[in-house]
């Protein structure tokens, strides 16, 4: 209809004056059908969970900064809003979670998890008063929802325990009743993880030491602490059996080592113990190889329901799984192939494992996410889902096999899906905007370039069809840098909103190339951990060169407008891609981005240091942006807000001190109040706009 419309108006017009009107007009405006604001309403479910027992699932979906829980159950899974938060408060939902009975849901409003100083109180709407962090709960039959206590990390136990963590100790409360929390037990250190046993009646935890970590158990009010098999090594993730008669747990050195070179790769060694939790006896079972790829990465552990365990390795060049038999130490490889695997978890009987790994029968599959399950007895491998959607965070239901996951598209962002063995269901596809763009968003393509060191290199490319024959270009470096963008929506909040931004760019004109540089994710093991990375030589950078030359080679890509912009780790590359290389890079966006590395090493007051410390100082300095401000000439925007607890503010704030002492332009945008995620979402729309708006400025207008 907007077309005929606007062929009746044309239709009136002198030839001439169309004519010159056609000519003159800014080329990108002709074709622009959707906003910012309107790509930016992509809906973003986060905190999936299932109930141990019965058909129910649970999720929060964040509405336009509205974030609210939603909870549905087989075998109609119809979605039901539990909660009414109804404004852009910036106050996130996170460790959403059932009793093992399926009565009560449990979960924390506020803070920031995905940073440091993740249980401090975020005031994105910078109120006279400090918002809270809560720990809240909802009785299910009775559909009540309330807060219990300011705290934080909640984990459940018996039907009706609830459990936590705060000032470095467990607490609990009854929720069934009035009474108030409580402290069930005191030791030294901090308890930074807890877990109770299958029956609820009794604790795992961990105690850091500083030095060391133990593994405790705790039984009741009158019975010592069990230490399991103390040393002063630190002890991680304890993990009981099925029946509660053992503990296992992954043991790490401790101490303070040598001081080993700074630029040479080491291993990092673990080890997996089992222990008889009545008597404390333990033994280790399985050493990881002693490689670089053998290191320790925070893997995947737990018990199955034969009794033996299952872990994640990188030992073999990708992130895979493995089952270890407690009997022999013997391991065996769950899912082989050129793939990683992520978001793992098990059903409530410990039989059967779910994850999403980035393989397929496509190539473009290494750039997406697909679900497989593995049945443990047989060690059979399933791969669940195919296609060109990106499918993620799965979640096994009930003991009948039906699963739950996130589903996207590159069209359509991420909704939950119920999938029963036989059909698959979205859930709450009537939430998505009217005014949502989806069938005007690009497709992105998968490319392929090389960087000079022979690496290669992949990326996603968003293009619009039509316009001009030769159009500006950006470049876009994601932040993390352990992340991969994807050739869709992300699975994750921040690069949902990057890869919002990005349709957005193509549809003002843009041609976008999504680089997933070295460091990241998604590749291997050589690729995500390469030689001379970040501080120690910035290796990764020229990945993001190459992008670039590589965007502005294209035919219908004028090599005179390349832009870059990029968050986080991706400001860092933006930053360095204006210092070092302003002639290819003519503009950029350095969305609070780190500059300065050299603060990384203050000089010990030990005699004994690193025997290559000055000269890693020295290549610190050189792999930041600071190093090279004297060939800094492209236009910059700085945004940053100053509650940002992954980036410091202060990283912006020295940058453009420097640039003022160097009589250098620049503009800025300081958030006051807000996070390094945009917690308010309003003030990411803002931040986008902005970007667009900088971009456009001075590559298109």
């Amino acid at each position: 209809m907007r077309f005929l419309a606007k062929q009746n108006t044309i239709s009136h017009f002198p030839i001439y004056l169309l004519l010159f009107t056609i000519y003159f007009q800014p080329f990108n405006l002709h074709s622009q059908s959707f906003t910012m604001e309107q790509v930016g309403k992509f809906s973003f479910p986060s905190e999936l969970t299932s109930s141990p027992s019965g058909e129910k699932l649970a999720w929060a979906m964040n509405e336009q900064g509205k974030r609210n829980i939603y909870y549905a159950e087989g075998p109609t899974f119809e979605p039901k809003q539990l909660t009414e938060f109804n404004e852009d408060d910036g106050q996130e939902i996170s460790s959403l979670q059932f009793t093992p009975d399926g009565k009560w849901l449990v979960f924390v409003r506020g803070g920031d998890h995905g940073g440091g100083n993740s249980s401090s109180t975020v005031n994105a709407q910078n109120l006279p008063e400090l918002p809270k962090v809560e720990i809240w709960k909802i009785n299910l039959a009775e559909g009540k929802t309330e807060a219990i206590t300011k705290a934080d990390d909640p984990f459940v136990g018996s039907p009706h325990q609830l459990g936590y963590l705060k000032g470095g100790q467990v607490w609990t409360v009854d929720m069934e009743s009035s009474s108030n929390p409580s402290q069930l037990f005191e030791v030294k250190g901090n308890v930074n993880y807890a877990q109770y046993s299958p029956d609820g009646s009794k604790l795992a935890f961990v105690s850091n030491r500083g030095s060391h970590s133990l593994v405790g158990i705790y039984r009741d009010d009158s019975t010592s602490i069990q230490w399991i098999a103390p040393s002063f090594h630190r002890d991680a993730l304890p993990q009981w059996s099925p029946d509660g008669n053992q503990i296992a747990f992954i043991r790490l050195q401790g101490g303070k080592g040598a001081a080993f070179p700074v630029l040479a790769p080491t291993h990092t060694p673990w080890e997996i113990w089992v222990a008889d939790a009545t008597d404390g006896t333990a033994k280790k079972l399985w050493k990881a190889p002693e490689t670089l790829r053998g290191s320790y990465a925070y893997p995947f552990f737990s018990f199955s329901a034969d009794g033996n365990l299952v872990f994640q390795s990188y030992e073999d060049g990708w992130q895979h799984l493995y089952s270890l038999d407690i009997a022999s130490g013997k391991t065996t490889l769950l899912t082989p192939g050129d793939y990683m695997v992520e978001q793992i978890k098990m059903n409530s009987d410990k039989s059967k494992l779910i994850f999403s790994g980035n393989t397929g029968p496509q190539p473009q599959d290494l750039d997406r996410r697909h679900i497989g399950t593995i049945d443990i007895s047989s060690k059979q491998l399933t791969w669940e889902t195919s296609g060109e959607g990106i499918e993620a965070y799965p979640v096994w239901i009930g003991k009948e096999g039906a699963t739950a996951y996130f589903s996207a598209t590159a069209q359509r962002s991420h909704l939950i899906a119920v999938n029963d063995g036989a059909n698959t269901k979205l859930l709450q596809e009537s939430i998505i905007p009217a005014d949502f763009p989806q069938a005007s968003l690009v497709v992105p393509k998968q490319v392929k370039f090389t960087a000079p060191d022979g690496t290669t290199v992949y990326g996603q490319l968003f293009e619009k069809e039509g316009g001009p024959n030769k159009k500006p270009g950006i470049i876009f470096a994601h932040g993390g840098p352990q992340r991969q963008m994807l050739l869709g929506w992300s699975y994750m909040d921040y690069y949902s909103n990057t890869y919002a931004l990005n349709q957005y760019l193509a549809e003002l004109g843009f041609v976008v190339l999504s680089v997933n540089y070295r460091l990241g994710i998604g590749y291997g093991y050589e690729f995500h951990r390469p030689a001379n990375g970040y501080y120690q030589g910035a290796v990764e950078y020229q990945d993001i060169k190459s992008g670039g030359e590589f965007l502005a080679a294209l035919p219908q890509v004028d090599a005179d407008r390349i832009g870059i912009y990029g968050g986080s780790y991706g400001g860092y590359l933006t930053a360095l891609a204006l210092a070092r290389d302003s002639d290819l890079f003519k503009v950029g966006v350095d969305i609070h981005g780190v500059h300065d590395l050299d603060g990384r090493y203050d000089l010990p007051e030990t005699y004994e240091v690193a025997p290559d410390l000055d000269k890693a100082k020295k290549i610190a300095w050189e792999s930041s942006p600071i190093a090279d401000l004297e060939t800094w000439t492209s236009p910059v925007l700085f945004i940053h807000a100053d509650d940002d607890r992954n980036v410091s503010v202060s990283q912006t704030a020295d940058l453009i001190r420097r640039f003022e002492e160097l009589g250098k332009p620049y503009q800025s945008i300081l958030i006051p109040g807000d996070t390094h995620h945009w917690m308010k979402w309003s003030n990411m729309i803002k931040v986008d706009q902005a970007t667009a708006d900088f971009l456009k400025k001075y590559l298109m207008d």
